[in-house]
């Protein structure tokens, strides 16, 4: 079995990614019962409260591709990203499911830049409000100032799904986006 079964009742196979197949609710019900960090911070914080506030750093323009920043991890889970690096099979995974979520809902290719930048901006911040007091420096981090004035690890895990949703409907209110 390569499938797995949505919250809407969809089969999701990872050996033939199907753009038709993903669905913004389950993408939304998943990430707000997704733990950053793999539940290593202070408070829980879903991934959809993360993509919201990357989201609200972001200019109209990329707005939607930043809430949908790390909507493959309603399929594949918020896998840390050391670990990633570690699985080779996973990243090859990881890309098909973006190209389906991308294709989906007609976002470019490739994430960019300033979409990467405000994720990095939201990871900062989560790291100074949500994770343990550490010393060590995180490369990728490097040059990248937090967001001080954003809240993070506010949202229960419903909330932060209807938010995710409401958000996304809103952004794509002339209804090109989702059948």
């Amino acid at each position: 079995m390569s499938w797995i079964l949505t919250y809407t009742g969809k089969h999701f196979d990872f050996r033939d990614i199907d753009p038709d197949v993903v669905c913004i609710q389950d993408i939304a019900h998943a990430l707000g019962k997704l733990c950053r960090f793999n539940g290593h911070c202070a408070r829980f914080h879903s991934v959809a409260e993360h993509s919201i506030a990357v989201c609200d750093l972001l200019p109209i323009e990329f707005k939607l591709e930043g809430l949908l920043h790390d909507a493959a991890e309603a399929y594949i889970g918020d896998c840390v990203q050391p670990l990633k690096m570690l699985l080779g099979d996973y990243r090859a995974i990881e890309q098909g499911v973006n190209w389906a979520i991308r294709t989906r809902f007609g976002l470019p290719s490739k994430m960019s830049p300033e979409v990467k930048h405000a994720d990095l901006r939201v990871l900062a911040t989560e790291r100074m409000k949500l994770i343990p007091d550490d010393p060590t420096p995180w490369a990728i981090l490097e040059g990248i100032a937090p967001a001080e004035s954003l809240l993070v690890g506010v949202l229960n895990p419903d909330e932060a799904a209807a938010r995710f949703l409401g958000r996304f409907i809103h952004l794509t209110a002339d209804g090109g986006r989702e059948a």
